[in-house]
């Protein structure tokens, strides 16, 4: 998994913690749906921190909380 992969796979796992669909996490976060879509779908291969920080405060979360996992700890390094 990449770090792209991870931060897609997060995004849709809070979602679903919290039942909401991606549209309402784009009003809640003021990020555009079809932003929020293209991160999530893998269009847009590097989201802004700017961007997933909007998303937590969305979510009602910190930026730890959202890279707090074993997803983002066991991530290769990309660059080789």
């Amino acid at each position: 998994m990449n770090t792209q992969q991870a931060v897609s796979r997060r995004i849709i796992e809070l979602c679903e913690e919290r039942g909401l669909a991606l549209h309402a996490l784009a009003r809640l976060s003021a990020v555009p749906p079809s932003t929020l879509k293209n991160i999530v779908s893998g269009v847009s291969r590097n989201p802004g921190i700017v961007t997933i920080k909007l998303l937590c405060d969305g979510l009602g979360i910190t930026l730890d909380e959202f890279f707090h996992t074993d997803a983002f700890r066991t991530l290769e390094q990309e660059i080789r």
